[in-house]
């Protein structure tokens, strides 16, 4: 595990700025004299059209005027079907969409705090505790949900919301943790330094300082967390007592027949996902820019 963590730390703290010149000569090279049909390039494609062809299959469907596999005809009569009845669908979104949230909140500010600690302080089993932070990331999801289950049961906690947030919020930290800390592995000290020398105090530094250097890596490992959390299944399932989230909704649903509102609901997924990331995309552009 260790050895594990070690390799994973050393990539990212890789210094994009220590490249040397020939490397840079070379890049510029390769770019300007390779092949436009290569090997590369062809296993790229297959790889994006093997991703994304289910995506457009499930937004051909979504447009099917049948519950069949067949065609027959264009028809937004399931989009209709989503929007005025499927009252539990909805309502198993906005769990999901809660939990993520704020389990995205949690975990974000507890991992960036965490990586600030780590990696600037030195205390007693520091090394042990960064080690073992990374444990969700490998453990599979099975034994993650029994063990919470288990723990979450021997302190007598009644299954629901929010032991289904803090289950997220568990598996959700060592994410934020990662990024966090290879953003501040390339801060400069010597600004925390400056900042002291100019009369800032801890808590101005942090949050003057520190917080908005480090934000793109914060940025980061919150839409991760919010992303993970969405698409959890298997932990969600042995914490959340009687709430519905999306995944259990969509996997009760599809025990009975995979219903062509899924595939609305997908659709209309995609489109917001793809919104976000534009905007969150220009959004830290402007945001490097001013800093």
């Amino acid at each position: 595990m260790e050895f594990l963590v070690t390799v994973i730390l050393s990539i990212l703290r890789k210094n994009p700025h220590g490249k040397t010149e020939n490397n840079r000569h070379a890049k510029r090279f390769w770019k300007k004299y390779k092949p436009a049909l290569s090997f590369s390039n062809t296993v790229l494609f297959l790889a994006l059209l093997f991703l994304f062809i289910p995506l457009f299959v499930i937004i051909f469907y979504s447009f099917n005027g049948s519950k069949s596999a067949k065609f027959d005809g264009f028809s937004f009569v399931w989009y209709e079907e989503l929007l005025f009845n499927s009252g539990r669908l909805w309502m198993s979104l906005m769990y999901s969409a809660i939990v993520a949230v704020v389990s995205a909140l949690l975990a974000t500010i507890l991992g960036s705090l965490a990586a600030i600690g780590i990696s600037w302080y030195k205390f007693f089993g520091r090394n042990y505790i960064q080690s073992i932070s990374f444990l969700p990331m490998v453990l599979p999801e099975v034994i993650m949900g029994v063990s919470l289950l288990i723990f979450l049961s021997g302190i007598q906690m009644n299954l629901g919301l929010t032991t289904i947030i803090i289950a997220h919020t568990t598996f959700c930290l060592p994410f934020v943790y990662l990024m966090v800390s290879a953003r501040v592995d390339e801060f400069d000290y010597s600004i925390i330094e400056a900042s002291h020398d100019l009369g800032a105090n801890e808590k101005q530094t942090l949050f003057l300082v520190i917080i908005p250097a480090i934000m793109p890596g914060i940025l980061s490992g919150f839409m991760m967390s919010i992303t993970i959390s969405i698409e959890d299944f298997v932990i969600t399932s042995l914490v959340n007592g009687n709430v519905e989230t999306l995944p259990i909704y969509v996997y009760n649903m599809i025990r009975h027949g995979v219903s062509p509102v899924i595939n609305a609901l997908s659709f209309v997924l995609i489109l917001m996902i793809c919104l976000m990331a534009i905007c969150l995309r220009k959004g830290l552009k402007a945001f490097a820019a001013g800093h």
